[in-house]
Formats: structure tokens, sequence, C-alpha cells
């Protein structure tokens, strides 16, 4: 067992929000090496940092008793499982903090089983603030024995770090997230873009709504922003569409279409079709904006 003093932990993925990670990590003194696909990411991370840019990723585990990874898609998290099974052994744990198929986060840990390496799938809540500044929200599922011997990097990362279940059942949860996130966002663009419409100075409707029962973190982080038309990304809208595709084939499993997930799905591909899939997900609100531009009941 690793002690909490000797830990070190690496990162794979130096996006938005594996860079919040790295920084945190790095300030509780448990950041070992960072790798990125892209190899001047994580030597800009590593060097403002003072830690290791790994060669690889086979490199990075065999320097780190946890290894954190955080990328993009399902196919990514097993390519980099297999990357680093050189550099794996038995003690080690891997933390994927990505959003995946239940399927796959449960192939991961198979594939790291063989060698005695524990695996938590442990998706996060809280967007590229949430990750900058320490307040990510952790849905577990894993050896909750091993969740508990981590508990000091969960803490440099986040706000709480919960354990669901066997593997599998963070992903599982965080598709409960996901599809909340979705109607949240059509609820807060609709009503903004209604709210503007009707003539409204919208940083006061903003802040009076935010305090009552309809207030809530989206509308208070994003509501200012998107209705002066900017949607730089802290959560990029092809990335929640492709947690929406997830959560559409769990729901096909189960023989339901949820109204929320096929409607979110059909407006991020007319958003995706115009290239704004690397904008925020409240560029939604470019949507909802144009029903009120000559009353397009179409577009619904």
């Amino acid at each position: 067992m690793t002690e909490v003093a000797n830990m070190k932990v690496g990162v794979i993925g130096m996006g938005a929000m594996g860079t919040g990670m790295a920084r945190n990590l790095h300030k509780a003194g448990l950041l070992e090496a960072v790798w990125n696909r892209s190899a001047d990411k994580a030597e800009a991370i590593a060097g403002e940092l003072g830690v290791v840019a790994a060669s690889d990723p086979a490199t990075l585990a065999g320097q780190c008793d946890v290894i954190v990874t955080c990328v993009s898609r399902d196919e990514d998290v097993l390519a980099v499982m297999d990357a680093m099974a050189p550099g794996l052994s038995a003690g080690k744990t891997v933390v994927d903090t990505s959003t995946i198929a239940v399927d796959t986060a449960k192939q991961a840990a198979a594939r790291l089983a063989t060698t005695g390496v524990a695996f938590l799938d442990a998706p996060v809540s809280g967007g590229k603030e949430g990750a900058q500044n320490g307040q990510l929200v952790f849905m577990i599922g894993g050896d909750p024995a091993v969740v508990e011997r981590l508990r000091p990097a969960f803490e440099a990362m986040g706000k709480s770090a919960t354990h669901m279940g066997d593997v599998g059942s963070g992903q599982a949860t965080k598709a409960v997230n996901q599809i909340m996130c979705a109607g949240i966002n059509q609820a807060v663009t609709e009503a903004l873009a209604f709210g503007q419409a009707s003539g409204l100075e919208m940083d006061k409707v903003i802040d009076v709504v935010s305090g009552g029962a309809a207030g809530n973190w989206f509308l208070q982080m994003r509501g200012p922003t998107m209705v002066k038309g900017t949607f730089e990304p802290g959560f990029k809208l092809a990335l929640h569409h492709k947690d929406l595709t997830i959560c559409r084939q769990m729901l096909d499993n189960m023989n339901v279409a949820l109204p929320t997930v096929e409607m979110t799905l059909k407006h991020y591909d007319r958003l995706m079709a115009a290239g704004y899939g690397d904008e925020d997900i409240s560029a939604l609100y470019r949507d909802k904006r144009e029903l009120f531009n000559g009353g397009n009941k179409k577009s619904l």
C-alpha cells in the first residue's frame, strides 16, 4: 500500500481538465510526471511546475504509483491503457476521469487486472473552473479500499469524491449528470432567449432569477456570457454531444428514448454542422435565440 507521503501521481491528458488537475496535485506535493499526445502541452506544464514530461505513457506509468487519465473518447482510453502496460506493475492504480461507456470502463479494468493493477472509473463534474480551482466532484466506481487509499489525491483535485459501487458505477452516475446538464442547458438558454426577446435588462434578470427557486450554477456562470454572445468553452458542446450519445446507447439497452436527450442531440447536431462544436455548451443559446427571429417553430 502506497503511503501518502510517498505517493507519486502522474497525469495523462493535458487538456483544460487534466491541466487543472495536474496543477492542484502539484500544490499538494503529489505530482510526479505528465504526458500528452501533443508533447508541447506536456512540456509546457512540466516546465511550469518543475515535474517530468514523460516520453510516453509506459515511462510515466513506471515512474508513478497512481496514474490519472483524462482523455476524450472510449477508444482513446483503451489505447492509453495498452500504451501504459509495459510500465505497469502490481500495486499501482489507474484512475480514469474521462467520460466513457460503462462497458469500456469494465474493459479497461479487466485489462489492468491481469497485472494486479487497480482501476477506478472516476468521471468528474465541475467543468474547467472546477478543475482549475480544485472543486471537481468525482463519481467513482471500483474497490472502496482503493478509493480511501487515494483520498489525498482526490482531495487535492476536488471538493468531493463519492464511491458509487463497482467499476462502471461512476460512469453510470456521470450519465445521470449529463442528462441533467442537457435539461438545464435547454431550460436556461430557452428562458434567457425569451427574456432577451422581451426587452428585459438581462443582467438584472439573471441576478434576480439566480436568487430564487430557479437559480443554478449554469445560469450564474454561463448566463451573463451567453446573452452577450460569448461562448468560450468551459465544457465543449461536441464533448457533451459525445456523452449524450453514450447515454442514448445506454437508453437503447433499456428500450427507452428520453425527450431531453433526443432533443439536445438534434440541436447539437445542428450547431456542430454550423461549426460551433468547439464552443461551450451554452452555445445552444444561438439556437434558442433564432426561435425569436421570425418565430421559426420548425427549428424545434
